[in-house]
């Protein structure tokens, strides 16, 4: 059985605000959130494309979408979330 691994804070920014993959630093994850909504951003294992979890925080419902830019990802979780 393979061993897990971790994500780890680059760098870069101060405070860092993008995690990678220890050893892959194309394999992205970010957190970001407001009030109300938890946005979750993973990258491919390349860097290409994104899976973005939004999650409202006093429900904990949750939307997952994927797309190829993280803008579009996010914007469909978000909708996703909140339709209706």
């Amino acid at each position: 059985m393979a061993r897990w691994t971790s994500f780890v804070a680059g760098l870069d920014g101060d405070p860092p605000r993008i995690l990678h993959e220890n050893g892959n630093r194309e394999h992205r994850l970010r957190v970001e959130h407001d009030a109300t909504t938890l946005l979750v951003h993973l990258s491919g294992e390349d860097g290409g494309a994104w899976t973005v979890m939004a999650v409202d925080r006093a429900t904990r419902r949750f939307a997952v979408a994927q797309a190829r830019r993280q803008i579009d990802a996010a914007t469909e979780a978000y909708e996703r979330l909140y339709a209706g």
